[in-house]
C-alpha cells in the first residue's frame, strides 16, 4: 500500500501509519511535519493579504528614493520596481508549488535536492539573510515606537540619559520593545500570524492613502518631483545604474522566492495561492512605491526647509506634524506595517530553518528566538545609514546567494523530478534523499558555482557587471551546473526510487 494519498486536486498527504513511523525520525518535529489536508485552509485572500501586508513597509516606501537618488526620474524608478517584482514572481510561484502539493516547509523541500542533511546549507544561508532583515525592520519599528512615545511623553528622548553607542537609552528601549513584540507573536503560532496579516493589509493601505490625500491637499497638487528630469542623457548612461537597481529589486524578495513553501503548505489549492500572489505582489509593491513618490513630491512643497533625505523618511516627515493624535496614529500605522512584514518575511523562514538543523532540539518558537538574537548581533542600524550600501551592498549582494539556491531547487523539482517527491523519505535518515551521508554533492557544487559567478565581480573589477546582475547570473550558473551534474553523474538512489516516487505522488 502506498504511504501517501494523492487527492483529486493534486495535494498529497501521508497515511496515519506512515506519519507515525516518520515521527520517530531524528529529522522530524511537529513544526516541520507535512500539514494535514484539513488544516490547509489559506485562501486567495490570505495570500493576497500576506503580500499586501509585507509590501506595505518602510523599506518598500523608501525603495523609490534610493533609485531617484541614483539618478532615475520617478517613472523610471517605478518601472524598475514593477519589472523586478514581475521577474521575482516567477521563482516565487515555481517554489510555491511543492508547498501546496505536499504540505511541507522550505527546509524539508530542500532535502529533495540537497539531501536530508545537506538541506541545512540553503536553509542556514536563507536564515542568516532573514536575520539581517529582521534586525533592519526591528530597528525601523523601534524608531516608530520612539516617535510614538515622544509624541505622548514630554522629554521622552532624554528621559533616561544621553546617548549610548550613538543613540539615546529610550531609542534602545523602543527597539527592544518592538523586538519583543515580534517574538511574542511568533510564540503564539502561525494562526495568529494569519490574523495579523489579514488585518494589517487593509489598515496600512487605508492609512497611507489618507496620508497621500492630506499631502496633496496641503501642497495643492503633486509638487515638482514628478516633473523633474532624470540625470541620464543616454541609454549608455542609464544601463550601468539600471542593471544593479533591477537586481536589487529582484533581490528585495529573493528570500521569499525560496521559502514560500513555508506559507503555501497551508494553501487550500494551487489555484488560490497562485492567484493571490500574482494579483497582490507586483501591483502592491509598485502602487505603494508610487504613493511614496507622490507624498514626497508634495512634502517638498509643504516643508521646503527639510533635508532632501529626510523627505523620504516617513517617520521624519510625520515628525513635522504638530497634532499629537496625528503623530500617534501615523506611528501606529508604521508599527503595524513593520510588524506584519517582519514576522511573515523574516521570522517564519529562519525559525523553520534553524529547526531543520536540529529538529529534536529546536522548535519553531526556539528558532524564532534565535533569529531575533542574531538580528540584534548583526547591528542593523549600520545598514540603513547609506542608500548605496543598502541597495548595491545588501540587496544586490545577498541576491546572488539566494538565486544560486533557487536555481538548484527549481531544476530539481520541475526538471529532474517533474514535481514527484517521495514524501515520507524527506523525513527518513535512509531513503530517496540520503545521497552520500545525507548530502547531495551536486547541489552543493552547483550552489558554490552560482555564488562564485555572482560574487566574483566584487573582487575582479573587470567582471563587475556579473555582480551588478548577481541574481540573474547566479541563478543561471547554478541551474545549468546542477542539471549537467545530475545528468552526468546521477545519484544511484534517484534512479532506484523513481517508480516509488511516481506511485506515491
Amino acid at each position: 500500500m502506498s504511504e501517501a494519498i494523492q487527492h483529486e486536486d493534486g495535494r498529497v498527504e501521508l497515511r496515519p501509519d506512515a506519519l507515525r513511523e516518520i515521527s520517530r525520525s531524528p529529522l522530524y518535529n511537529e513544526d516541520l511535519a507535512p500539514v494535514p489536508i484539513e488544516k490547509r485552509n489559506w485562501t486567495t485572500y490570505n495570500y493576497a493579504a500576506l503580500w499586501i501586508s509585507m509590501a506595505h513597509c518602510i523599506p518598500t516606501y523608501m525603495l523609490a528614493s534610493g533609485l531617484i537618488s541614483a539618478g532615475m526620474n520617478w517613472w523610471q524608478a517605478l518601472l524598475t520596481i514593477l519589472l523586478g517584482n514581475i521577474i521575482v514572481l516567477v521563482p516565487i510561484l515555481l517554489n510555491s508549488h511543492p508547498g501546496t502539493k505536499y504540505g511541507i516547509p522550505f527546509p524539508v523541500f530542500a532535502r529533495a535536492s540537497y539531501g536530508t542533511y545537506g538541506s541545512n546549507l540553503p536553509a542556514l544561508m536563507r536564515a542568516l539573510v532573514a536575520c539581517g532583515w529582521f534586525g533592519i525592520n526591528a530597528w525601523i519599528g523601534g524608531e516608530a515606537l520612539h516617535v510614538f512615545f515622544s509624541a505622548l511623553i514630554p522629554g521622552w528622548d532624554t528621559l533616561f540619559g544621553g546617548a549610548i553607542g550613538g543613540y539615546t537609552v529610550t531609542r534602545w528601549l523602543s527597539f527592544l520593545l518592538f523586538w519583543g513584540l515580534n517574538i511574542y507573536i511568533i510564540y503564539r503560532g502561525m494562526d495568529l500570524l494569519r490574523k495579523v496579516e489579514n488585518w494589517a493589509a487593509p489598515f496600512v493601505l487605508v492609512m497611507t492613502a489618507l496620508l497621500l490625500g492630506w499631502a496633496l491637499w496641503q501642497a495643492g497638487g503633486v509638487g515638482t518631483l514628478l516633473t523633474a528630469p532624470g540625470k541620464f542623457n543616454s541609454l549608455s548612461d542609464f544601463l550601468p545604474v539600471f542593471l544593479p537597481s533591477l537586481t536589487a529589486m529582484v533581490g528585495f524578495w529573493a528570500t521569499l522566492s525560496l521559502n514560500m513553501p513555508d506559507f503555501t503548505r497551508f494553501g487550500r489549492s494551487q489555484r488560490e495561492q497562485v492567484i493571490g500572489q500574482v494579483v497582490a505582489l507586483p501591483s502592491t509593491m509598485t502602487v505603494f512605491a508610487a504613493m511614496s513618490v507622490m507624498i514626497t513630491s508634495a512634502a517638498i512643497v509643504i516643508y521646503p526647509r527639510m533635508a532632501a533625505g529626510d523627505l523620504w523618511d516617513p517617520m521624519k516627515l510625520v515628525g513635522q506634524f504638530s497634532q499629537i493624535w496625528v503623530i500617534a496614529i501615523s506611528m501606529f500605522t508604521v508599527i503595524v506595517a513593520t510588524l506584519a512584514v517582519n514576522i511573515a518575511a523574516n521570522v517564519v523562514s529562519p525559525a523553520n530553518d534553524f529547526a531543520n538543523a536540529f529538529p529534536k532540539y529546536i522548535s519553531f518558537r526556539t528558532g524564532g528566538l534565535i533569529t531575533g538574537i542574531i538580528g540584534i548581533l548583526m547591528q542593523p542600524w549600520h545598514l540603513l545609514t547609506d542608500p548605496e550600501k543598502y541597495i548595491n551592498g545588501w540587496l544586490v549582494g545577498y541576491s546572488g546567494g539566494m538565486s544560486a539556491i533557487a536555481g538548484v531547487l527549481i531544476i530539481d523539482y520541475w526538471v529532474i523530478r517533474r514535481k514527484r517527491l517521495v514524501l515520507p523519505d524527506l523525513y527518513r535518515k535512509v531513503g530517496a534523499y540520503t545521497y552520500a551521508s545525507g548530502w547531495n554533492w551536486r547541489a552543493v557544487a552547483a550552489t558554490l558555482i552560482g555564488c562564485l559567478v555572482a560574487w566574483i565581480g566584487l573582487f575582479v573589477p573587470s567582471l563587475r557587471t556579473l555582480y551588478d546582475a548577481a541574481w540573474f547570473v547566479g541563478f543561471a550558473a547554478s541551474a545549468l551546473s546542477y542539471l549537467i551534474l545530475m545528468r552526468l553523474a546521477p545519484p544511484q538512489i534517484v534512479a532506484a526510487t523513481t517508480s516509488t516516487a511516481e506511485a506515491q505522488a
